[in-house]
């Protein structure tokens, strides 16, 4: 007769649960996402890995609040409140996007007590574009 597989010791509960409490992060990079509509702030470590993220929506902001430089500021202290107690020091941000929250954002990531080795602005900007639409005709 086969032997029953005991429940309570399942490897990807104990895994998941012991690299959460582990995981020591000195320096990391913070992406800001700063659209119109919202502002995205997202913390990786070295290697890429997201660690912490945070958007206007999910911290409680609703339709046009989303685009304002109070939520994008909002935004930033709740994402860097979890690293910060991970232990991390310092970090490099890239700000991506031409919304209101960008300066708002950055302001909130200097008061957070992490060292900011470098900022840098990391917008798409097209070469040429796209092509444009044929001439109307009335």
């Amino acid at each position: 007769m086969a032997k029953p597989i005991p429940k309570f010791g399942s490897r990807r509960n104990r895994r998941i649960s012991s690299r959460k409490s582990a995981r020591k992060i000195p320096k990391g990079i913070i992406h800001v996402q700063a659209s119109f509509n919202n502002t995205i702030v997202t913390v990786t470590d070295i290697r890429g890995r997201v660690v912490s993220w945070a958007s206007a929506g999910t911290c409680g902001f609703k339709s046009r609040k989303r685009g304002t430089p109070f939520a994008a500021q909002t935004t930033a202290e709740n994402a860097i409140h979890t690293v910060v107690d991970q232990g991390m020091q310092r970090a490099e941000v890239m700000i991506k996007g031409p919304g209101l929250g960008r300066d708002a954002a950055l302001r909130a990531i200097r008061r957070s007590g992490i060292l900011l080795s470098f900022v840098r602005d990391v917008t798409p900007m097209p070469h040429n574009g796209c092509r444009p639409p044929k001439k109307r005709r009335v």
